[in-house]
């Protein structure tokens, strides 16, 4: 998975929650379908921007949570929702995807949810135990459903420890295990940094995030090769054919007619083991060497000179691995020109070894949340809050709870609403004290 990161079955934990694995919640909610870097990142061209929120709170003291056991599952290192439904969809690293069924109760009268409960489904959505082999940073690492639900993408490692993006189509609740459609295979060359995130972005094109191929200071500069895939995140249309591929080339990748590969959307990553989208904006997290952690934040320009004239947030972006890490020079390097410097990163301080990626909350359980960043340390486990406008960083401080260390992976809702996993098994819900 991510460097440092051995996560090993049946790794012990400490954990904090307030429920059983059958949990419950009520409440009014209507029914639905450390060092730092305070400056704009370097890089982004002046000009009208989009996706940021409006005006809002400059800090997040006072925001109190808590956080519910919704489930207990093997390793889950990955939770989805499927569009079109309220269920939850877990990964767990040894091959399976698993589904936490959501029932919700709903007064008559008033249209809200007075309770909502939470099971893990017997049935197996998905079983590629015999594929992987969940050793260290390998396995089962990353889901996402096609943004109409009807299919569902895998990115795992093989017994050789390569990379395999594929894509199963679903019957019901379960994915169709005779007819897998292999979009991609990336050779490893070490066992570490894989990546593993997937995501559909605003544009509704697949994107898939790979380490530098592992060892230590990327030996094979990966980051920094715009002709590799490794060391980047990329961005594929798998509804669509380019040349002899299984996937299509959007038009408006930045290397699609020259200079680069034509799958990658950005380079000059080391490890992006989870990355996320909020509205217009792309989050990463991405996996320091030995001294930081970093937190990278792309938006969206109106400047075609620094994206493109649709405005899609990283095009092209360069986040400076292995020259940078973080915002300081890695081994005496110096950043790329034009390199994207993180909105965030701290360092190996406390126990920090290895930042996980989240989400910007959007849900309606914790107003105070809103527009907030969560994200966390796999190591320490404590849930932390993120708060920018237009770039800056507002402010950054713990959220009062933590889940202990494995933290492996957070996940949102279709309604907006966050979860956290924990390697030791615990899904977890996060909601207000």
């Amino acid at each position: 998975m991510i460097a440092r990161r051995l996560i090993t079955l049946g790794l012990a934990a400490a954990l904090v929650a307030t429920a059983s694995a059958c949990a419950s919640d009520t409440g009014g909610r209507r029914a639905a379908g450390t060092a730092t870097n305070t400056s704009a990142p370097t890089g982004v061209a002046p000009g009208p921007t989009i996706g940021d929120p409006g005006p809002g709170p400059v800090t997040i003291a006072g925001v109190e949570l808590r956080l519910e056991q919704i489930a207990k599952l093997d390793t889950p290192v990955a939770l989805v929702p499927r569009p079109g439904t309220d269920d939850l969809y877990v990964a767990e690293q040894g091959g399976k995807v698993r589904i936490v069924r959501v029932e919700r109760t709903i007064d008559a009268k008033t249209n809200f949810v007075t309770r909502t409960s939470y099971s893990v489904e017997p049935v197996i959505v998905l079983d590629l135990s015999d594929l992987t082999d969940p050793a260290g940073e390998q396995g089962l690492l990353g889901i996402v459903f096609s943004s109409d639900g009807q299919r569902l993408f895998v990115d795992y490692t093989d017994h050789d420890g390569n990379s395999h993006i594929v894509e199963y189509p679903m019957t019901g609740d379960r994915a169709d295990g005779r007819n897998p459609r292999e979009l991609l295979v990336v050779q490893q060359p070490f066992p570490n940094h894989n990546g593993g995130s997937l995501a559909i972005g605003p544009d509704g094109f697949l994107y898939i995030g790979f380490g530098d191929g592992g060892s230590r200071g990327d030996p094979n500069g990966n980051g920094q090769n715009r002709d590799v895939l490794l060391g980047k995140i990329l961005r594929i249309d798998p509804d669509s054919r380019s040349g002899d591929r299984p996937y299509g080339i959007p038009d408006g990748n930045p290397f699609a007619h020259g200079g680069g590969a034509p799958e990658v959307w950005l380079y000059g990553v080391r490890n992006p083991w989870r990355f996320s989208f909020d509205r217009d904006n792309l989050w990463i997290g991405d996996v320091g060497q030995n001294l930081i952690e970093e937190v990278d934040l792309l938006r969206p320009t109106s400047n075609p000179e620094a994206g493109s004239p649709d405005a899609e947030a990283g095009r092209g972006a360069n986040l400076g691995w292995n020259h940078m890490e973080g915002s300081q020079p890695f081994e005496g390097g110096t950043a790329p020109a034009g390199a994207i410097a993180p909105l965030f990163d701290y360092p190996h301080t406390g126990g920090n070894c290895s930042v996980t990626g989240g989400f910007v909350y959007r849900g309606q359980a914790i107003p105070a949340l809103t527009g907030v960043y969560v994200f966390g340390d796999y190591c320490v486990g404590e849930l932390r809050g993120l708060l920018q406008r237009n770039g800056t960083k507002l402010d950054e401080r713990s959220l009062g709870v933590t889940v202990g260390q494995g933290l492996t992976s957070f996940g949102q809702d279709n309604d907006g609403e966050l979860y956290v996993l924990n390697s030791s098994g615990p899904v977890l819900r996060i909601g207000p004290a």
